[in-house]
């Protein structure tokens, strides 16, 4: 097996990286590859699919099992994804968002974090107000030019292809802890 290519991580953003207490991500094009399934039933109504990759799933739990919290918040409501944020441990999950700042705000609240503490992953415009006020913004590699361009990081992988675990990864060495996560690591 070929070892993924990896991003360039600057000491700023592992400065930045160390200090993240909450993760913070969109769905469509992040844990996702942004495409959207409908699959059309005989009735005439529709079932809508979505792929996750395992790695970023993994990812997610080995954040909450380090102490990190974590959240989804995405404009589109899919049970695929109640499930997998569920799967994942989760903790804070908003679907159905049109405007992303006002729900930001409420985790904030509900958790007493400081804006330098939350990261934030995203991949296209909607997500750029959200990307200028955290302590970390990422873009995944397929992301839009203009949320690359607000990012303080942009992953070598592309959503839904391990994007989120890059992310993870990046934060728990900065902060000292991959290691021990590795061995702590389970299905």
């Amino acid at each position: 097996m070929a070892t993924p290519k990896s991003a360039k991580v600057s000491p700023a953003v592992r400065a930045r990286a160390k200090k993240i207490r909450i993760l913070l991500t969109d769905v469509d094009g992040v844990l996702t590859d942004g495409h959207v399934w409908l699959l059309s039933e005989p009735d005439g109504g529709t079932k809508e699919l979505k792929g996750f990759d395992s790695h970023d799933g993994v990812g997610m739990m080995l954040l909450k099992m380090a102490g990190l919290r974590t959240g989804i918040i995405t404009g589109r409501k899919s049970a695929a994804v109640t499930r997998r944020a569920a799967e994942g441990g989760v903790e804070f999950v908003y679907q159905g968002v049109p405007y992303k700042i006002p729900v930001y705000e409420e985790i904030l609240q509900k958790t007493g974090a400081k804006e330098s503490e939350v990261a934030y992953v995203g991949d296209d415009l909607p997500d750029i107000p959200l990307m200028k006020r955290v302590g970390l913004a990422v873009a995944v590699d397929n992301a839009e030019p203009e949320v690359k361009r607000a990012a303080h990081y942009v992953t070598a992988r592309s959503g839904g292809s391990g994007a989120i675990r890059e992310v993870v990864e990046l934060l728990l060495k900065s902060q000292g802890r991959w290691e021990e996560m590795v061995e702590k690591a389970r299905a």
